[in-house]
């Protein structure tokens, strides 16, 4: 008999799909699959030497699941519980250093759940956790409210003058010390029309329990001067919490002291209230109620104050779609004026959305701010374009961002993405162009191996009008016309099936089919289905599965009608 594969081939294996068993299966499901696998490619049963030798590698294949069918697992269960979490290397484990083999499966599922977290915790003390953000403020305002006549005569006056007036860079990393201590440093660089500063922040964080922590803040810059201040949060109840942050300010003119007290309450499963109150040089008084749903995000929020008093309500919509997009609207109106602004933000890679917002105010004018959000970093830009409210500087700000994007998307963005994916998926047609190759040779021995099964259960079939698959197609399937110019790539897969069947049934499990006997993957990365033409009762039928998906024939709805 030729020799066993070697554990990590076996490995590359999902003894569930290879069963073609759901993985909740039970001891008498797995039992019939293994004997049925075990009778099929059992290497006595074949005389001539080629095919011999051909069942010898499957049988061998097939004796790896000895693990979820002999005794093994009826005497200790848990066996099958450490495969599930670990897969074979869990079993191979002489000692098994891991976790006490006599424990239940519930039990090793909480050793490996407590092992994760300590994983967790090992990464978190490896991390910074890098947040900053770059704002660049500019001036446009030359674009709509400048009167030709006035510049006519100077050099370059033909061009409309456009510059950056602020700019506001920040960062702060993590350092985390223990698993309950962090440290957080953070600082800022701020200019605006020439005048600018700076400052950094250290912050000591303590987790002191499961329902608070605590937090001390010492900070320095050359505008505000030392800074001391210290924030708590506290979990009250299971739905109420609040937070209490207080700090000195030491400059030229004295001490200036500030208090912000916060307390929230889940009002229900996505609705959270806050009451806040501040004291100091800007005293407040904040209440707002947030909404959060799958599809929507509701703010409402009213301030009494010193110096500004406003309501405010926003909106935003998110649609169900894989760029994640969200458009939004709010108003705000208060003793500075009113403010309308609106907007949208669309995910554009895999780490950065995209976003942007016109505000439309009395007396603040018109302003258009783009935000792009890339991992932990965020770019701010937001363009003040006029002090009035005019039309036109409403219109090129709605409809210029859009545009653009709408450009870029298609001449940037989609190309480099779609190059990309081609990239990553040629890449990984090439590492696994061996493993492929193998279960390519290894399905087409299984498919030679079962012609004699398959003869028989076609005739028990015919003599009952029961279910006979006439063609099985597996792989990518181009349907699309505006896709003609692709290649299908599909295997027949007819035989395969037909040894599935059993007493007039067809049932596939919510699996890939690529790991079933006779199947192998002839399109790496792609989306696959499976076609079946097959016959029941004298009567065609016809289905198109989804790879991945669960399949039971025969069914009414696949009957393919006479007229058609």
């Amino acid at each position: 008999m030729a020799p066993a594969l070697e554990d990590d081939e076996i490995d590359n294996n999902d003894y569930y799909s290879l069963l073609n068993v759901r993985r909740e299966a039970t001891q008498e499901e797995l039992k019939g699959s293994y004997r049925r696998l075990c009778m099929l490619y059992h290497p006595d049963k074949h005389r001539d030497p080629e095919l011999k030798r051909q069942a010898e590698q499957l049988f061998n294949l097939v004796l790896g699941l000895h693990v979820i069918y002999h005794h093994d697992f009826d005497l200790d269960p848990q066996l099958r519980a450490i495969y599930d979490i670990y897969g074979k290397r869990g079993l191979d484990v002489e000692g098994w250093e891991v976790v006490e083999r006599k424990r239940t499966p519930v039990e090793i599922r909480e050793e490996f759940e407590r092992l994760q977290r300590e994983r967790e915790e090992r990464r978190l003390q490896q991390r910074t956790n890098p947040k900053g953000m770059i704002s660049v403020g500019v001036d446009a305002t030359d674009l709509f409210d400048r009167y030709e006549e006035d510049y006519k005569d100077l050099p370059g006056g033909g061009f409309p003058h456009v510059e950056i007036n602020k700019m506001h860079i920040s960062q702060s990393i993590e350092a985390p010390l223990t698993t309950t201590d962090t440290a957080v440093l953070s600082g800022s660089l701020s200019t605006h029309n020439g005048n600018g500063g700076g400052n950094i922040n250290l912050a000591l964080r303590r987790v002191t329990s499961a329902k608070g922590w605590g937090e001390v803040e010492f900070g320095a810059g050359d505008s505000h001067g030392p800074l001391l201040g210290m924030k708590i949060f506290r979990n009250l109840t299971a739905r109420c919490f609040v937070t209490a942050q207080c700090g000195l300010q030491f400059s030229s003119r004295g001490v200036r002291p500030g208090c912000t007290t916060v307390l929230a309450r889940h009002l229900d499963k996505n609705t959270m209230g806050y009451l806040q109150w501040r004291w100091g040089t800007q005293s407040s008084m904040n209440t707002s109620i947030v909404r959060d749903t799958k599809t929507s995000h509701f703010t409402f929020a009213m301030q009494l104050g010193i110096p500004h008093s406003f309501m405010m309500m926003s909106y935003q919509y998110k649609f169900q779609d894989d760029e994640q997009t969200k458009v939004k609207g709010s108003i705000k109106s208060g003793f500075f004026g009113t403010v309308v602004e609106y907007g949208a933000e669309r995910k554009i890679s895999r780490h950065s959305v995209l976003g942007a917002t016109v505000s439309v105010g009395v007396p603040q004018g018109v302003s258009l701010k783009i935000k792009l959000n890339r991992a932990s970093q965020t770019y701010f830009f937001p363009i003040h374009l006029t002090d009035q409210l005019l039309p036109s500087a409403v219109f090129y700000a709605t409809v210029g961002p859009l545009i653009f994007y709408l450009a870029i998307q298609r001449l940037i963005i989609r190309p480099y993405v779609r190059a990309q994916q081609e990239q990553d998926l040629e890449k990984h047609r090439e590492s696994s162009a061996s493993d492929i190759a193998r279960k390519k040779q290894e399905a087409e021995s299984a498919v030679l191996l079962m012609q004699e099964s398959v003869r028989r259960i076609i005739e028990s079939e015919e003599s009952r009008m029961g279910l006979i698959i006439l063609n099985a197609w597996y792989g990518k399937f181009v349907t699309d016309n505006s896709r003609r110019h692709e290649r299908a790539k599909v295997i027949d897969v007819s035989v395969p099936l037909q040894c599935l069947v059993k007493d007039s049934k067809l049932i596939l499990t919510e699996a890939t089919k690529t790991g079933l006997p006779g199947f192998y993957d002839p399109c790496v990365g792609e989306e696959k289905s499976l076609k079946v033409l097959y016959q029941f009762r004298g009567v065609m039928h016809q289905v198109l599965s989804p790879d991945g998906e669960a399949l039971r024939i025969p069914k009414q709805s696949h009957r393919i009608d006479a007229d058609t």
